[in-house]
């Protein structure tokens, strides 16, 4: 058992290392974190999968927006929102492989429609929605992935969907995160 979870850990660091000198990474202070395009990314240690309808007390995420821990039974339904989603229904959406785009309330009008049509070119596994706190800013969000941008950047947006999309720690067929579900 031993052995098997140090397999898993070698492998995983493996992955890492090689998707951030992918995405332009690599060498530099922090191999958890990489850049492309103005976007940076950070990889986060996993927190508990934990199903919950309300958070402890006690209990923080260590990503802002969070992109792994406790969350809610349900998921929320892919799609484009107008308002912002509970944070606990979206991390659940990335335990499922998704991906979730939120940007801040300072964010132009025109950048957000760029993502919105982003989001329609190829909508599965995705989540989009409006989270203020964000303020002038743009987060990717995966399992454990953040990808924080000053706008939208097409390239940045898609080798963060290519490398993360239907790959959270419960996966499922593509089929069974269209939009709507």
């Amino acid at each position: 058992m031993i052995f098997l979870g140090l397999i898993v850990a070698i492998v995983a660091i493996a992955l890492a290392a090689g998707l951030g000198i992918a995405l332009g990474g690599g060498g530099g202070a922090n191999d958890s974190e990489f850049s492309i395009g103005g976007c940076v990314a950070n990889t986060f240690p996993e927190q508990d999968r934990r199903h919950a309808t309300q958070l402890p007390p006690d209990y923080k995420y260590n990503s802002f927006p969070p992109s792994s821990g406790t969350h809610n039974p349900q998921p929320a339904i892919w799609n484009i929102y107008d308002a912002p989603v509970r944070q606990m229904l979206l991390v659940h959406n990335l335990e499922h492989g998704g991906i979730v785009v939120q940007y801040g309330d300072q964010v132009p009008t025109e950048t957000v429609d760029q993502i919105r049509a982003w989001y329609s070119d190829n909508p599965n596994g995705k989540v989009v929605a409006p989270l203020p706190a964000l303020k002038d800013k743009v987060a990717v969000t995966a399992w454990t992935h953040v990808m924080t941008c000053p706008g939208f950047n097409q390239e940045a947006f898609d080798k963060f969907t290519e490398a993360f999309r239907y790959k959270g720690p419960e996966r499922f067929p593509p089929s069974a995160l269209e939009p709507g579900t």
